[in-house]
């Protein structure tokens, strides 16, 4: 793992372009990311029923590439490590704030420092979807905010039949945007939207 400035914070695989699309396939806790030019770069499917929640992120090729692993036996906390296959290391950590009807999620480096925040944009748009299933086609949006409170990127939904959402992040400061982006993915797998 480089330092906390360098782009390559996972083994194996690029994630250092500035925008991605994130597809969930029809049949639930299955994603693919797509780069610009539509070529998938990641794919993920998330196992249903583990007392403790991890699951693993592959190349196109199907070589475990980074895990989402909760930090608890049933860790209702929201708290989760990403961990690079390839060193064991843990690069990223993402942590659920606990708030009415917007969703916010702290990503911090292994040891702590407050990278971004990524946060739901609308609260009438989570509190309809949290209330009924009919609500779930409202396309919502997320905003990606440093640590300075500047926006750094934006995950937006499409409206479509199965979840699309569109990943851009910017200039990252001193936070390493592959990570970003991995917990940008890791979020939407772990809210099964």
């Amino acid at each position: 793992m480089s330092d906390t400035t360098g782009r390559d914070v996972i083994g194996g695989i690029d994630l250092s372009s500035d925008a991605y699309v994130i597809k969930q396939s029809y049949i639930r806790s299955k994603y693919a990311v797509e780069d610009a030019s539509g070529n998938v770069v990641l794919k993920g499917r998330k196992k249903r029923f583990k007392l403790k929640e991890e699951f693993p992120f592959t190349d196109p090729q199907g070589n475990v590439v980074f895990r989402i692993k909760a930090r608890n036996l049933l860790d209702v906390s929201g708290n989760y490590a990403l961990e690079d296959e390839a060193t064991g290391e843990v690069f990223a950590v993402i942590e659920k704030e606990f708030t009415l009807f917007t969703h916010v999620y702290n990503v911090r480096s292994p040891d702590g420092v407050l990278w971004a925040r990524i946060e739901s944009e609308s609260a009438l748009v989570m509190a309809l979807k949290s209330v009924s299933g009919l609500f779930g086609l409202l396309p919502h949006s997320y905003s990606v905010v440093g640590p300075n409170g500047e926006v750094i990127g934006s995950i937006e939904e499409r409206f479509s039949l199965r979840d699309v959402y569109d990943v851009r992040v910017g200039d990252a400061g001193d936070a390493p945007r592959e990570a970003i982006i991995a917990a940008a993915v890791a979020i939407d797998a772990l809210e099964e939207n």
